[in-house]
């Protein structure tokens, strides 16, 4: 029985695996081989090919740069891809040429997707050219295209690319049927024969940013993974900068759910992520990002804010700055920003806000809020519990960010006087971090009206000369209103873990005044701080105040 074109071409890689017996070839092994062996040699040469693979080179448009002008730059390269964008027309709008089959000719889908197709032709060695009948680049008959014509060995291609596999393993039963034809632009020409070449012998002859971002846009139109996470492993070898994580970030969708240029993607977003930790220093530079990058900052959990409220008015601000109209900024706050937001963390006072905020749609506005507070409301062993359960996920809607000012939780009465109850919990390593004059601050509170604060702190006792944890409540400065509140502030403490008043006292408060006491535990710090100490519970230390204002 005559072995056909396929067969044979196995048969040649069999041999060169193993050495020069087939016997032993296994389909996992030319699987193995076609991923791992270097087959340069057999690129491109009649001798080891069973198929003649023809490409026709269209002419890009005339505001489309083509190689010859070269990309120095991945700026440069961003330019020209876009403009290269514009040109992926259906068939019938790129060329229409001469040709005895009109279905037999390649195009670029709308999609970007690679098409080709077969033809019976006679087998032709060197260029060729096709004339062209109509175009849209006003052309007449007498232009001509070139064509390349390539030697190629279809197991070695299809082992490679699911969309050569199809290709070949779709109505190649005779082997007069050896010819391929591919239909590109001539500023994709030499990223189509670095890929091809690549398949070949897993490795690139461009070496610059733009050659490889070109090669990188062809192995995901051709479904070649392997060389998408080579190109992917030697970008992330360049210097990034902020332009450069963003073109990244711009790539077409199909590159971008790609699993082999997601480690790409992902330094992309931490490039951002850490170059605008600091969103107050670089408020402009951010408010200028387009969506990709506001949303590689705002996912970060190193994000050194406030407090998540300004997240939130950031988030606002930003949408209304680029998007000028009411249905398009709800689609994009709904849909992209408001899952970056962590609305558990804002206050209470805010979240009121957000349920009258018209920048979002009423429904998913209350759906937000309440999901807020069922957490504020949950105990803190269902919390904990909530945020393991979202470990494991891409979402962070529980987990706190680097907050300047540490979020509290705040019970508010009207009657029968004004009077709220602020609990503030601190982590161990944040007490660690106090040690041996640091403070930290909670987020701002209100009573009566009027904004107050706490601030936890390590200084010296006045009488012992030693370090010890001190708690202090104060008032934001707003003119010189005057407050008389009588207030207590008690603490969770073993073996009971309930919480034991620690000190109680009155005062009138004025703007940018505070009262506290410096040891409020009574112990040295090293004591406060060591292993057994009986205020830390599962490593947290639980603070309560409780102010009311005197009548």
């Amino acid at each position: 029985m005559k072995q056909s074109n396929m067969e044979l071409a196995n048969s040649r890689i069999a041999i060169i695996k193993s050495g020069g017996s087939t016997s032993s070839a296994t389909n996992d092994d030319l699987q193995s081989s076609s991923s791992e062996s270097d087959f340069g040699f057999a690129f491109n040469d009649s001798n080891f090919s069973d198929r003649i693979f023809k490409v026709e080179i269209v002419p890009d448009l005339p505001d489309v740069k083509s190689d010859d002008d070269g990309c120095t730059t991945i700026a440069d390269w961003a330019k020209n891809r876009k403009r290269a964008d514009i040109i992926l027309q259906p068939d019938d709008q790129i060329l229409n040429c001469n040709m005895p089959d009109p279905d037999g000719v390649a195009y670029e889908s709308l999609e970007g997707e690679a098409v080709a197709m077969l033809e019976e032709s006679p087998i032709i060695d060197g260029d060729e050219t096709l004339q062209n009948s109509d175009s849209p680049l006003n052309m007449d008959c007498s232009v001509v295209l070139p064509v390349k014509t390539i030697h190629i060995s279809s197991p070695i291609l299809a082992a490679k690319s699911p969309f050569f596999y199809k290709l070949f393993s779709n109505g190649m039963r005779e082997s007069e049927q050896r010819h391929v034809t591919l239909r590109i632009h001539a500023s994709e020409e030499a990223a189509l024969m670095d890929l091809l070449n690549f398949m070949y012998s897993n490795t690139l002859q461009t070496n610059t940013p733009p050659g490889i971002l070109d090669v990188l846009m062809a192995a995901d139109k051709f479904e070649v993974a392997s060389c998408m996470r080579y190109c992917s492993r030697m970008l992330r070898n360049f210097p990034m900068t902020s332009d450069v994580a963003l073109l990244y970030l711009d790539l077409p969708s199909s590159v971008l759910m790609a699993d082999a240029v997601k480690p790409l993607t992902d330094a992309a977003k931490e490039f951002l992520a850490l170059r605008f930790k600091d969103m107050t220093k670089f408020q402009s530079e951010v408010m200028d990002l387009p969506l990709a990058g506001i949303e590689a900052v705002l996912c970060s959990d190193d994000l050194q804010v406030a407090s998540e409220d300004a997240v939130y008015d950031f988030a606002v601000k930003w949408a209304r700055t680029h998007y000028s109209k009411l249905e398009e900024r709800r689609k994009v706050l709904g849909t992209r920003l408001c899952r970056l937001i962590r609305f558990p963390h804002m206050t209470c006072r805010k979240l009121r806000k957000v349920m009258t905020c018209n920048d979002l749609d009423p429904e998913l506005s209350s759906k937000l809020v309440s999901e807020a507070l069922f957490f504020k409301a949950e105990p803190p062993y269902r919390q904990r519990a909530l945020l393991a359960d979202e470990a494991n996920t891409s979402g962070h809607r529980y987990i706190e960010r680097a907050y300047k000012y540490r979020p509290v939780k705040v019970i508010e009465f009207e009657l029968p006087r004004p009077q709220c109850i602020v609990y503030l919990d601190l982590r161990k390593e944040e007490c660690q971090n106090l040690f041996p004059s640091g403070r930290v601050y909670s987020q701002a509170f209100h009573l009566g009206g009027q904004g107050f604060f706490l601030s936890a702190h390590c200084n010296m006792d006045q009488q012992s000369s030693f370090h010890c944890f001190g708690l202090f409540l104060g008032m934001q400065e707003k003119g010189s209103v005057s407050f008389a509140v009588d207030y207590e502030f008690s603490a969770r403490q073993k073996p009971a873990d309930e919480f034991v008043s620690k000190y109680r006292g009155n005062y009138t408060f004025t703007g940018g005044k505070a009262v506290g006491y410096r040891n409020l535990f009574g112990t040295p710090w090293t004591s406060f701080m060591a292993e057994d100490s009986q205020f830390f519970i599962n490593g947290v230390l639980h603070l309560k105040a409780e102010l009311t204002i005197r009548q």
